[in-house]
């Protein structure tokens, strides 16, 4: 007995750090969804969000852009889901930091570093899950698809590709110890970024000072890439632009990942 448990102590140590990574992720997905916060920030409030847009605001925007306005409420939307919904499991990793689940998660036998990449792997699939609700509600609101198929499939995968960057950064922030306050504190941004953004109107009709902000930041990089790859447009740059704040993020704060978890 002895013998036997040895060797599957050997195993589960051997075993790679991708199969590791996706037992975490799973692990994590089936717990989001008994987790009312998670799934409210995930799918229902995105949901509502893009119906009070349309309901409300898209005559407005659509007669003062002349474009129509669900082909940028769709996008704006998924790309705030993304972000909320990362902030939302944010909060959830400080608490397991707290309780010391993590502590026990650490001296199993197993790579470490398949705690933090499971849980990047695992937003992924919730942003991805959240993605495709919203284009589905915005195909019965009115969005139609003037590109082929494999171009909805990247743009749904712009806000799984965004996720990765702000993910980190909001992984690295919830395991300080202040974490919880920092990660509420900073949806305060996201809020400023949800009317500052290129989405919810053109860029050109915000005063010239904040043209280059608006331009850039990472909501309207992604933003951009998703209506281009629906509806048409530029998509290299934007794709491009997005790609460089994911990794950005990710260099900035994966070090600072690693040496909490090392703590």
């Amino acid at each position: 007995m002895t013998t036997l448990t040895q060797q599957n102590s050997n195993a589960t140590v051997h075993a790679s750090l991708a199969g590791q990574s996706l037992i975490h992720a799973g692990r994590l997905v089936r717990r989001w969804t008994r987790e009312p916060e998670i799934m409210v920030q995930s799918l229902i409030f995105p949901t509502a969000l893009l119906l009070m847009y349309q309901l409300v605001l898209s005559r407005f925007l659509s007669a003062s852009s002349g474009k129509a306005s669900i082909e940028g409420f769709v996008p704006l939307v998924a790309v705030t889901a993304t972000m909320f919904g990362a902030m939302a499991t944010g909060t959830s990793l400080h608490a397991e930091a707290e309780n010391g689940l993590l502590d026990r998660w650490r001296a199993m036998p197993g790579y470490r570093a398949a705690i933090p990449a499971g849980r990047l792997l695992a937003e992924c699939a919730r942003t991805l899950g959240a993605t495709i609700l919203l284009l589905l509600v915005g195909a019965a609101l009115g969005l139609r698809w003037h590109t082929g198929v494999l171009s909805v499939i990247g743009a749904l995968l712009v806000p799984v590709l965004l996720v990765v960057g702000f993910a980190a950064m909001v992984m690295a922030l919830a395991m300080s110890r202040a974490g919880a306050k920092i990660v509420e504190l900073s949806s305060i941004l996201i809020l400023l970024g949800m009317f500052f953004n290129s989405g919810f109107v053109p860029v050109d009709q915000y005063p010239g000072f904040l043209q280059p902000v608006v331009r850039y930041q990472p909501m309207s990089v992604a933003i951009d890439a998703m209506r281009g790859l629906i509806s048409g447009g530029p998509v290299a740059m934007p794709v491009l632009y997005t790609a460089l704040w994911s990794v950005g993020l990710t260099l900035v704060f994966g070090g600072r990942i690693i040496r909490s978890f090392r703590k």
